[in-house]
């Protein structure tokens, strides 16, 4: 048989963007650009801000990390594709693309988990809270995080690494995705395939179900808070976070349960470029755009770093 391990692959992308070349480049740079910077901003004002040293925005921080990996693990490549037209991407290319997007993906489900749980005890267990969400407890968590999914991420692309390739070697995408290469191989998948059916549930239906949990327990305690004022303020604090789980868990999982069709395959890629690149780009500004504290750190920041002078009062 004739057949390669070790060979170039081709991202199809999007079928429609030679048509829109320049608006579909300026399109996805724009995301990639906000996604960074913002999370970047998050990030830098997080460590520079002791008011914002808890473990929440600790958690977010390194939420923001995360996001900033991944969209420029996947976004680069695809805005080389729409202005130059090349769609090759090397063996090793590919397997590190599907690497750290992998170890992103399921590190983001296990923090938006965490900082669900952070959530629950806030609100439904508020005095013991520093007890609790202590600094060794939040480090063992994020530490914990990394190790597993590193090591997680590590397995797939060394399984990956040893498939052959002897059917065609373009993919019917803007990235590397392990169901993608999985589909061009010509070797037996089926250890593959176990692993991930055995993986999903505990790295994306485990996390959610966490979250869920802790959110009806919070929702339950807000319901019999005396006095609206108390209810909306204590809501606010995890509205935010609520909206990150919405778009993140359930654009990411609504791709992986949706029915595979030939039709909807453009489809797919788009809800795809939607949890990859644009829910990155929302997160700082679901978590900045109503919070008063990173509104004043921002502007402390600015004050000491930037201006070197206080910033005038309608700031």
């Amino acid at each position: 048989m004739n057949y390669t391990i070790q060979k170039d692959f081709h991202l199809l992308a999007f079928s429609n963007s030679e048509k829109n070349q320049s608006f579909f480049f300026i399109l996805v740079l724009l995301i990639y650009l906000l996604a960074v910077l913002g999370n970047m901003n998050i990030t830098v004002l997080v460590c520079l801000t002791p008011q914002l040293h808890t473990p929440m925005y600790f958690f977010l921080c390194n939420l923001a990390v995360q996001d900033i990996i991944s969209v420029s693990a996947t976004l680069p490549k695809l805005m080389v594709i729409t202005i130059t037209g090349d769609t090759a991407i090397s063996f090793h290319g590919c397997l590190t693309q599907m690497f750290l997007f992998a170890f992103c993906t399921d590190t983001d489900f296990f923090l938006l988990a965490t900082m669900a749980y952070d959530r629950y005890v806030a609100i439904c267990i508020p005095l013991r809270y520093y007890l609790i969400m202590n600094v060794k407890l939040c480090i063992l968590l994020v530490v914990t995080s990394w190790i597993l999914y590193v090591i997680n991420a590590m397995c797939f692309s060394l399984l990956l690494s040893n498939l052959s390739f002897c059917k065609s070697h373009d993919l019917n995408h803007f990235f590397c995705d392990i169901k993608i290469l999985m589909e061009i191989s010509c070797s037996d998948t089926s250890h593959i395939k176990q692993l991930l059916s055995l993986e999903i549930p505990f790295v994306g239906i485990l996390p959610l179900m966490l979250i869920l949990t802790s959110y009806v327990c919070i929702i339950s305690t807000i319901i019999k808070m005396g006095t609206s004022a108390a209810r909306v303020k204590t809501f606010s604090n995890c509205s935010s976070h609520l909206t990150v789980v919405l778009l993140f868990c359930g654009t990411s999982i609504g791709i992986y349960m949706k029915p595979k069709s030939s039709d909807s395959l453009e489809q797919e890629k788009l809800l795809s470029l939607f949890y990859v690149g644009i829910v990155p780009m929302l997160n700082p500004v679901v978590y900045s755009l109503r919070n008063r504290q990173v509104w004043s750190a921002a502007k402390r920041v600015l004050e000491k770093y930037i201006l070197g002078a206080r910033l005038p009062p309608w700031f």
